[in-house]
């Protein structure tokens, strides 16, 4: 069994407000090391306020919620995790080009330092790995909506985290770029990354997952153990 300080995170008896309405009501969830788990359910279940929560940017008023056996409230090794937001417009209406919005995932690895030899390498491939390399000049505004939610992937993974937080990563995005995202996830699971994912449905990434936490109303409605295929067998 894994030690409280191994594992990528942990919600015990988690509680959380939204404008002062209950939204989480006690949700349990782990994600062990090397784990890619789906965290399911209907809009307004929680979803998306769960990850949120775990990346410290919604407040959590009741139980426990750890990141590497830290308290997030006390957690700071922030580039051990990598954050996927829900798709928008991935400069923020800054113009930026793609590598330039892919190298802000290394800003918790440099702090202020100039991007070095090791932090330009990281940037080159993870815009490699999501297929963007060809378009690493052009502005983000000129790509399409699965190439946006591709950038904030790639974002993410230029922090070389151990835990990757997606939050709803197939919303509208049209197959191709969910094959290059299944694709993408393989090779970060190969790494020994740690997922948590919020989908509606497992979708192309169904192969990969390996526990789905299904969410209704605040509260966790079932857990199913997956049973992923073999890495070589490939996604599709």
């Amino acid at each position: 069994m894994e030690s409280d300080s191994a594992i990528p995170l942990t919600l015990r008896d988690v509680h959380a407000e939204l404008g002062g309405r209950p939204v989480l009501r006690g949700v349990d969830l782990t994600v062990g090391c090397g784990e890619v788990v789906a965290l399911l359910g209907a809009n307004g279940s929680g979803k998306s306020t769960a990850v949120r929560a775990a990346v410290g940017q919604v407040p959590v008023s009741g139980g426990e919620l750890a990141l590497f056996g830290t308290p997030v409230r006390r957690f700071r090794d922030w580039r051990r995790v990598g954050y996927v937001p829900q798709r928008s417009t991935a400069a923020g209406g800054v113009p930026a080009t793609v590598r330039e919005v892919v190298s802000a995932g290394r800003l918790a690895r440099r702090r202020l330092r100039p991007l070095g030899r090791a932090d330009r390498a990281a940037v080159e491939r993870a815009v490699e790995l999501v297929g963007l390399a060809d378009r690493a000049r052009d502005p983000v505004e000129s790509l399409s909506g699965g190439q946006h939610q591709r950038v904030l992937i790639a974002r993410a993974l230029a922090g070389e985290p151990e835990l990757l937080i997606m939050d709803e990563p197939l919303a509208g995005v049209d197959l191709a770029s969910q094959r290059i995202l299944a694709d993408t996830l393989r090779s970060q699971l190969a790494q020994g990354v740690s997922t948590l994912v919020v989908l509606h449905e497992l979708g192309p990434l169904e192969p990969l997952i390996t526990r789905s936490v299904s969410l209704s109303a605040g509260l966790v409605e079932a857990t199913n153990a997956c049973h992923p295929h073999e890495l070589e067998t490939g996604i599709l």
